[in-house]
């Protein structure tokens, strides 16, 4: 499943961390490229085929809201990514 610590803006792609209650913009280079490389590596390693799941965002929850998911969807889906 995708989630918030990775999410795509016009400006590029944008790293957090999850702390306490709340995500946190990770800051140092080498945990951005961590990062993105992890995902980088889930996506490149299906065989068969794969379902990214993004989820739906929640106005009700702080750390789940619309904006973390939204644009990175829409970004899949430009992108070629097939919906179910």
């Amino acid at each position: 499943m995708w989630d918030g610590d990775l999410r795509y803006s016009e400006s590029g792609w944008k790293t957090y961390s999850f702390k306490g209650n709340k995500w946190e913009n990770i800051k140092k280079e080498e945990r951005k490229r961590y990062l993105i490389n992890a995902y980088r590596v889930l996506l490149t390693r299906a065989r068969q085929g794969m379902v990214i799941v993004v989820p739906y965002g929640n106005s009700e929850d702080h750390t789940r809201r619309h904006e973390f998911y939204d644009n990175t969807f829409d970004y899949l889906k430009t992108i070629g990514v097939n919906l179910l």
